[in-house]
């Protein structure tokens, strides 16, 4: 159960290539999320912070979101979350109220500038105690979107 699948690998890959589409639109960041459900996307959602001026709406909330709309349901335990960039604490904190338990990402929290995380000093460990397992997979395809977090800018 811990390594990535096919699917989610070439999920990965389409998020890169959306977040770095998303790196050029005005008001959006690169950061793009997707919810996959038995090997397919069943929503996606880039990073609207700016775009909108609200900072709730984060790459991975926008794609929970969509994701409970397109299943009809908040419970979303039977998705993976995708994400091209680790999810901050926020969006840790939603993943897991909609139950999922398993989370993959490009760009690992100690590669990116600290701006992206409320709570730097905070590291993913923190959130995979034994009250609250989950699987977490970082690194994937994290070579092909660390330019896009360099500047640390949402």
């Amino acid at each position: 159960m811990d390594d990535v699948t096919e699917a989610e690998r070439a999920a990965m890959a389409e998020l890169v290539a959306r977040a770095h589409e998303a790196s050029h639109e005005p008001g959006k960041a690169g950061i793009s999320a997707a919810l996959l459900r038995d090997g397919r996307i069943v929503a996606e959602g880039t990073n609207h912070v700016h775009l909108h001026d609200n900072p709730t709406l984060h790459a991975e909330i926008v794609a929970l979101g969509r994701a409970a709309d397109a299943l009809g349901r908040a419970d979303l335990s039977d998705c993976t979350l995708l994400s091209t960039l680790q999810p901050c604490e926020m969006c840790l904190a939603a993943m897991r109220f909609a139950g999922i338990g398993r989370v993959i990402f490009a760009a690992r929290q100690e590669n990116v500038p600290p701006r992206y995380f409320a709570f730097p000093h905070l590291t993913l460990g923190d959130y995979l105690g034994p009250d609250t397992p989950f699987v977490a997979l970082g690194g994937v395809l994290e070579d092909k979107v660390l330019t896009l977090y360099e500047d640390g800018q949402e």
